[in-house]
């Protein structure tokens, strides 16, 4: 596996958006230090000459011989032994996820959710706290929230400050949790100075980042000190818009832990048919995220520049509170990005919007072909009390946008007219 990532690796691997040489060849260069890793990690040939995986849907695997169980269940030899255990498929998507992510092991889940559930009760237990950012997916926060002190499992919410987590942080802190960029506001979180953090407590707390909005192509937390790194691959690795799924990487360790408890203890399994899917579409996803990041940074600096357009959010854009950091942190900006509307009445004006646009499709969900238009204070983001969706800085005519592979230009005009 190892030395597979160090044959197929190349291009800009520095972490570091250069300026000096524009962002389109950016992005190029990220593209093609990962191309060739998307076609074919975890794809070798079948002993047939099949250039696809086949889709396993086996449950159960038969055994050479009574010794051969033995060994097997013993964990003294390597074997198919229960679907719900591990299947092909499913372990050659993994193979793919970790090269992405430059991480010893991955591991495949039903979904993101199941994904930063399983990871986070990996690492806690009752009487256990941890620290998480206030701006993030709505679900996750409800976890933290609602789900885990039903379980003696505390979370306080926080800035994504460093500094603001170094204060929050107690003797029973087990995790801390980053969403970088952070749902629906792009925030920016430096990976490394959390990491730095976490080594100075007095019981090590986990780093864990949910770097769904940046995916594998924009950053990769794992390189600047982060224990665990997890999406939804129902957004912009699966990048159809047609499968659920979600994935933990790290190091060997810490993954086959994750997937004691999430994969055999609670059940959170990806489908083969599911998996299969996914590396379907993880084979276009290089040069999939160079177009929709491109079209995202020109749909921003053309946004921000919009009279009926009051503050955009997104990396790119050198106001962006994150702008310096994420130069330094990511190869890319991201595709996803949010903005809000000017004037009175922002829920009607935004809802307006919405309901003008042709090309842009009003969904949830990110990551797709298609470019995808929420308004979050009500749909994603409404299970949020009001008042800690205006800590995060959610406002309520806040629009996010996830741009898909459509022309730029078209997505402008389409904007153009619907907030006309």
């Amino acid at each position: 596996m190892t030395a597979l990532r160090g044959e197929l690796l190349s291009g800009n691997l520095s972490g570091v958006i250069d300026p000096s040489i524009g962002y389109g060849e950016q992005l190029r260069s990220r593209a093609d230090a990962l191309a060739t890793l998307c076609v074919h990690a975890g794809e070798p040939p079948g002993e047939d000459g099949s250039l696809d995986p086949p889709i396993v849907m086996s449950s159960a695997f038969a055994f050479e011989s009574a010794e051969h169980a033995a060994r097997a269940f013993r964990g003294e030899e390597e074997a198919w032994i229960y679907g719900r255990w591990g299947n092909p498929t499913v372990a050659a998507l993994e193979t793919k996820l970790a090269a992405l992510e430059q991480a010893e092991a991955a591991c495949a889940t039903a979904s993101g959710m199941a994904a930063i559930s399983g990871a986070v009760l990996t690492a806690c237990e009752a009487g256990d706290h941890v620290v998480a950012p206030r701006s993030m997916y709505a679900e996750s926060a409800r976890l933290f929230r609602e789900r885990l002190p039903r379980f003696g499992i505390q979370t306080t919410f926080v800035d994504g400050d460093v500094n603001a987590y170094a204060a929050a942080m107690t003797p029973r802190t087990r995790i801390l949790y980053v969403e970088t960029p952070s749902n629906p506001m792009l925030g920016v979180v430096d990976v490394a100075a959390i990491a730095a953090l976490a080594r100075t407590g007095a019981n090590r707390p986990l780093v864990i980042v949910d770097g769904t909005f940046a995916t594998p192509f924009a950053q990769t937390p794992l390189a600047v000190g982060a224990d665990l790194v997890l999406h939804s691959m129902t957004k912009g690795i699966s990048g159809h818009g047609d499968v659920i799924g979600g994935v933990v990487a790290g190091s060997a360790e810490l993954v086959s832990r994750v997937r004691d408890t999430v994969i055999k203890g609670f059940g959170g399994v990806l489908s083969p048919l599911s998996a299969w899917l996914v590396a379907r579409g993880l084979r276009t996803f290089a040069i999939r995220q160079e177009r929709a990041c491109a079209s995202a940074a020109a749909l921003a600096a053309h946004l921000a520049a919009h009279p009926r357009v009051v503050r955009v959010h997104h990396p790119s854009l050198s106001n962006h509170p994150g702008h310096a950091l994420a130069r330094r942190q990511m190869f890319a900006y991201g595709a996803l990005l949010s903005f809000e509307i000017a004037g009175e009445n922002a829920v009607v004006r935004g809802r307006t919007v919405l309901e003008s646009l042709r090309l842009a499709t009003h969904a949830v969900s990110l990551g797709d072909v298609r470019t995808l238009v929420v308004h979050p204070a009500s749909t994603t983001h409404s299970t949020m009390p009001a008042e800690t969706r205006r800590l995060a800085g959610i406002q309520d005519g806040l629009l996010r946008v996830s741009c898909g592979l459509e022309g730029a230009a078209d997505l402008i005009a389409d904007f153009d007219r619907a907030l006309g």
